[in-house]
């Protein structure tokens, strides 16, 4: 008898071995996103805005001749981020 068991189904390589292929019979669904949920609605939505945020809304700004804000929080910099899409005809 040697040290490794005996495996009958499919095997894959991974970091440290050989390990048994994950079951492919069940289909992946999507899970839900939080890309629906309302602005007002954040969690985190008080917290400053990202770094996209900030970057993507300067560009915005400077095409719509508008000041960017930085002080702006996610909630608030995602609403000027929609306002300003539709008026630069970007959204």
């Amino acid at each position: 008898m040697t040290g490794t068991p005996e495996y009958s189904g499919t095997l894959r390589q991974e970091r440290g071995g050989i390990m048994p292929e994950r079951p492919t019979n069940t289909p992946k669904k999507d899970a839900p996103g939080n890309a629906d949920k309302p602005v007002d609605e954040w969690v985190t939505g008080d917290e400053p805005m990202t770094g996209a945020q900030a970057s993507y809304l300067k560009t915005l700004c400077q095409e719509a001749n508008v000041e960017f804000d930085p002080t702006l929080s996610k909630a608030e910099a995602s609403k000027q981020i929609d306002a300003l899409q539709v008026e630069t005809g970007r959204s």
